[in-house]
């Protein structure tokens, strides 16, 4: 065992849920322990959106025409299967796009303040870069270490990441971003305690949620964030690409589109949505996803992928050498920290991402990080805990040399 957090063995979970691997498409010559970056559409859902272009070819004049309907009855048939309120919501790509238009609909004053953390999906960070020169404000990172644990009482909620969240806004601080489970490190930080007392300071919050819909319960965050956004393509099971966006009650008509459409008029949430002579098969196919995870047992597949999640960081700790960062409770995805030296920068964790791809045959990501890189898992209901084993093996090796 390395120093540090320490990890006690992590109990299999029961393999395999019936049936569950054979709903993918996957190559079986790879071991897929990326799934939070890209997803899998199962083939039931992938079949339905093939379905709905051969209808969009046979008669496309008729297939528009029904679209700004079919669209609205979409949405709200995957809102009502996530739990979450259809009124404040809208059908959009993906969390990129969300946030683009989130940032482009809030006014800011020069001086102004941005707050992201340092465990931001790049992506994000660049869009309120952007904005905060566009305005004249300022662009400020939050830093969260690595190692800080989750406050253990759930007293304690303003504690630990949410604390030093809380400390760095300031009376200048107009917007803070933050996410519901952060890409690079799998962490929680977008809590309904946060996010009360940043409504409380008067700040607007945005939620970085592309890791929820299908993993986590999504309430109270979709409810108390001025805007929030997550991905369906990840773990809901939904094609690609297919998200949501929620605006607070005081938004809905300050929205911008990226896109002036002729659904402009009709305001939020039809605007967003409607974006010309686009493919819309994906978000029309997008409530099969929900529905199998429905299917499979929500609960079962959240329990079955936690705990391989957290097997297989016990692995990388054990057998590979590797030091084990804080887990967020409910979350498919662990990381480890890789040694001083290794993927320190974005060419040195493509190539190890590479590497590991070419000679381990599996499939992983890293981000970069002073110090040593930061590898993440992740677990979905056709891993295998033997891809984890091998994994872990291979990488001790490859490391070594």
């Amino acid at each position: 065992m390395t120093a540090g957090l320490l990890l006690e063995p992590v109990e299999l979970p029961p393999e395999p849920i019936v049936g569950a691997a054979a709903l993918f498409a996957l190559d079986p010559a790879v071991a897929h322990l990326n799934h939070g970056s890209y997803g899998a559409v199962p083939l039931p859902v992938q079949a339905e959106q093939q379905r709905l272009r051969a209808e969009q070819e046979r008669d496309p004049d008729g297939f528009f025409g029904t679209l700004p309907a079919r669209v609205a009855a979409a949405r709200t048939a995957v809102a009502r299967a996530l739990g979450i309120d259809p009124v404040r919501l809208a059908l959009v790509n993906n969390v990129t796009e969300a946030v683009a238009v989130a940032l482009d609909s809030v006014s800011l004053a020069p001086g102004e303040e941005i707050l992201v953390t340092d465990h931001s999906y790049g992506v994000v960070a660049r869009a309120a870069e952007r904005r905060a020169a566009e305005c004249g404000a300022v662009l400020r990172t939050v830093r969260l270490p690595l190692e800080l644990a989750e406050p253990p009482d759930p007293q304690s909620a303003l504690d630990g990441f949410a604390g030093l969240v809380l400390a760095a806004v300031g009376p200048r601080t107009r917007v803070v971003i933050l996410d519901r489970v952060t890409s690079p490190t799998a962490r929680a930080v977008a809590t309904g305690p946060l996010l009360s007392a940043l409504a409380t300071r008067g700040v607007v919050t945005m939620v970085d949620a592309a890791h929820a819909p299908g993993m986590l319960p999504l309430a109270p965050e979709v409810a108390l964030a001025d805007f929030w956004f997550g991905n369906l393509h990840k773990w809901a099971f939904a094609p690609r690409p297919t998200a949501l966006l929620a605006v607070g009650p005081a938004w809905g008509e300050r929205i911008r589109p990226l896109t002036y459409s002729w659904e402009h008029e009709r305001g939020f949430p039809a605007a967003v949505e409607w974006r010309g002579t686009c493919d819309y098969t994906a978000w029309l196919a997008a409530p099969g996803g929900p529905a199998l995870l429905a299917r499979l047992g929500p609960e079962r597949v959240r329990e079955h992928n936690e705990r391989l999640a957290r097997h297989g960081q016990w692995l990388l700790v054990e057998r590979g050498g590797l030091r084990p960062l804080p887990g967020s409770v409910g979350v498919s995805m662990r990381a480890v920290r890789l040694p001083a030296g290794v993927a320190e920068t974005e060419e040195a964790a493509r190539g190890l991402v590479a590497t590991v791809r070419q000679r381990l045959g599996a499939r992983i990501a890293v981000r970069p990080w002073a110090g040593g890189g930061v590898l993440r898992i992740s677990a979905q209901v056709y891993n295998r805990a033997a891809e984890y084993q091998a994994l872990a093996t291979g990488l001790a090796g490859l490391l070594k040399g």
